[in-house]
């Protein structure tokens, strides 16, 4: 990983210059992409190892194939340096060479975005990335250099060979679907799921509409939160409506207003799109946390850079943003009141930023997000011991 590292550095230092002569697609992979792949243990002068202009079935020809045992593992096609990488006609390219080749995985990359797609999955080609990392500093704000590398390290050649890749994007696809299904069927769950769930109760008093009403308020605190299952569209309340609930039903009567007189509005769907799975699922896990610590009384706001959450119309204490490779997460949080804070936090109440809180944390990995459990929930508590005083 330390050539990777020694890399990231190298192209940084020269990346403002290089853009400046506008390169084209031959030197960019010349002077960032060749280096690159050298770092990650690819020997790109070893036709053997990586085939340079790999004709595809339909005679025409991918940038490299990087091989393992002399059978290609990963196609990766190369652009321009100031190339954004959001051509869909490109990405449906790359991603049809490789499906069609029987390759799973394929890049396409700048020498500086990486991005990464899964080309098996059955949906458009965009939705089968995986994951995408930027070794620009202005994209990956908030990220270490180790960061960086160990997400481009999974494309290693001793990495590939091992199929840590391939185990990876497996649980993080079929996670997807697995949740997409659960989605559905807690919002309308089949008759027949209703009754195994009453016959393992063994409460013939449950009725299925009682039962359906239970796994909805379930999943709105465990699983995704979307669709008519989003906080909006919950379970009518008992009788007895608390202080929480009377705000939250008046947020809904100001965000109905703001619709009627044409105002945005915003809603999960606007922050996930075009997102890599990774980084969806590290908010799913998120999400559930948040929502987890106090279902009765939390809030969650979409706005149009955040996603909040709080006890109260302000009481924020938890704000995120889906990035490309990562989620930047805001917390109500003194830096230096922390105790070794974390490698990927840092302190922003000098700097400007979209979320609620002077904490910020970088996650890009579920064992960070699993490091930023218990300072996720020290701002909840903060903020839930200081609202009485507001």
């Amino acid at each position: 990983m330390n050539k990777v590292i020694q890399c990231i550095e190298s192209i940084r230092a020269k990346l403002d210059g290089l853009r400046r002569l506008s390169l084209k697609e031959t030197p960019t992979r010349t002077i960032v992409i060749d280096p690159m792949l050298e770092a990650l243990g690819w020997d790109v002068c070893d036709p053997n190892e990586v085939e340079l202009e790999y004709a595809t079935v339909d005679g025409k020809s991918v940038d490299y194939a990087l091989k393992i045992n002399n059978k290609a593992v990963l196609l990766l096609e190369a652009k321009a340096l100031d190339d954004p990488l959001n051509d869909v006609k490109a990405i449906t390219q790359v991603v049809g060479y490789a499906a069609n080749a029987g390759i799973v995985w394929c890049v396409l990359t700048n020498g500086v975005k990486w991005k990464v797609y899964r080309s098996v999955e059955k949906c458009a080609a965009p939705d089968k990335l995986m994951y995408e990392v930027s070794i620009d500093v202005r994209d990956s704000e908030g990220m270490s250099v180790e960061q960086l590398s160990q997400q481009l390290c999974r494309l290693c050649r001793e990495e590939m060979a091992k199929g840590t890749l391939d185990a990876l994007g497996e649980q993080k696809f079929t996670d997807g679907k697995v949740r997409k299904a659960l989605d559905i069927i807690m919002r309308d769950a089949p008759r027949a799921f209703l009754k195994l769930i009453r016959s393992t109760t063994r409460d013939e008093e449950l009725s299925p509409k009682k039962i359906g009403e239970s796994l909805a308020r379930i999943w709105r605190t465990t699983g995704p939160v979307s669709g008519p299952l989003a906080p909006e569209a919950a379970p009518e309340s008992p009788p007895v409506i608390s202080a929480p609930e009377v705000r939250r039903q008046g947020a809904l009567k100001a965000a109905q207003t703001r619709r009627e007189k044409g105002a945005v509005h915003y809603d999960e769907s606007h922050h996930t799109a075009d997102k890599p799975q990774e980084v969806i699922d590290l908010y799913r896990a998120l999400n559930r946390l948040c929502l987890s610590m106090q279902p009765e009384a939390i809030e969650k706001r979409f706005n149009a850079k955040t996603i909040g959450y709080s006890l109260g119309p302000r009481a924020f204490f938890c704000s995120l943003h889906l990035d490309k490779s990562k989620l930047r997460v805001w917390l109500r949080l003194d830096y230096a009141g922390i105790e070794n804070p974390p490698s990927f936090a840092r302190d922003v109440s000098n700097v400007g930023h979209w979320g609620a809180g002077d904490l910020e944390l970088a996650i890009g990995t579920a064992t960070q997000l699993e490091q930023a459990v218990p300072l996720i929930r020290k701002s909840f508590e903060a903020v839930a011991q200081a609202k009485p005083a507001q």
